[in-house]
């Protein structure tokens, strides 16, 4: 009666440890569906992306997985891709393999680094790097995010050939304001240019950036141009002028300034003209400026006017 009892016991408790067992496989099992789940979301989260991803072997850089995007931009197959290396496929040239080759070893990682790369079909593209390192079953990878920035650099070249083009535009409007000026005052003749170039040189040795610089140049070149408004007659005058007829010469920074208030320039120059001959204790005119109130630029102009 008692081994009935025990067995009894015994089957009772191998039942109960049966049916634990039975709870946790199905947890496993529950936990194998998740991570089935999980890996179809970021395979397809991978594949399907709008930005060319690329996983590849650290050791031989060869191609484990790319996607969708990475080969529509190379206008490639996948089996062209996998199982390949950059130089197989002629991604990118030997400089560039070696450049990447370099930061990544210098700094661990890659950052925005410009590289241009060729499709299958020839063309070129121009590509925004970054990669990171990974490792995964003991083994190391790098994957590779690129950003096609063709467009943007096709925009910034026709920009920078648009503001060429608008630079020599200004330069012969300049010109043609300087030698209207001369012509009407031909005693200072090139004393514009003169004033310019000085105005430069002194904003160079200052340490002002090529902007800066270039923009007092601009003012300097035009600075008297609001002699335009003063008679011909006053200007060439070859004898002492009267009070008033210097009242007038003093106009021509305000009427420069009226000439250039509209026109629209990255440089204050309007400004810059109307300030030229206001002096840091207030004894210029027109507007008896002084100190800090004085646009450095005007203060440089000043200086190189004299």
């Amino acid at each position: 009666m008692a081994d009935e009892k025990n067995t009894k016991k015994q089957l009772i408790e191998e039942l109960k440890e049966l049916r634990q067992r039975i709870a946790e496989l199905k947890g496993f099992e529950e936990e194998i569906k998740q991570t089935r789940v999980d890996h179809e979301k970021f395979t397809k989260a991978f594949l399907q992306n709008s930005i060319p991803v690329g996983i590849t072997t650290l050791k031989e850089g060869r191609f484990v997985d790319v996607s969708d995007a990475f080969l529509r931009l190379m206008g490639r197959k996948r089996d062209e891709v996998v199982g390949h290396t950059s130089r197989e496929i002629g991604f990118i040239t030997e400089e560039q393999r070696a450049s990447f080759s370099n930061e990544l070893n210098k700094r661990g990682r890659i950052e925005n680094l410009e590289m241009e790369v060729r499709t299958k079909g020839g063309a070129l593209r121009d590509g925004l790097f970054n990669a990171v390192m990974m490792s995964f079953n003991n083994e190391n990878y790098l994957l590779t995010v690129m950003t096609d920035i063709t467009e943007r650099k096709r925009a910034e070249e026709s920009l920078r050939e648009t503001l060429e083009r608008l630079h020599k535009a200004i330069g012969i409007t300049i010109q043609v304001m300087v030698s209207a000026v001369e012509t009407r005052d031909p005693y200072t003749a090139g004393h514009q240019i003169r004033s310019a170039d000085l105005a430069r040189a002194i904003a160079t040795e200052m340490g002002f950036n090529q902007d800066g610089i270039d923009g007092i140049r601009m003012a300097g070149s035009i600075h008297d141009i609001g002699k335009l408004s003063v008679p011909a007659e006053i200007l060439s005058k070859p004898t002492k002028l009267s009070e008033i007829e210097f009242s007038l010469i003093k106009e021509h920074s305000r009427s420069g300034y009226e000439i250039l208030k509209d026109v629209e320039s990255p440089w204050p120059l309007a400004e810059i003209v109307y300030q030229h001959h206001e002096r840091m204790d207030g004894s210029g005119y027109p507007r008896n400026l002084k100190g800090d109130d004085i646009l450095m630029e005007a203060r440089i102009m000043a200086v190189a006017d004299v």
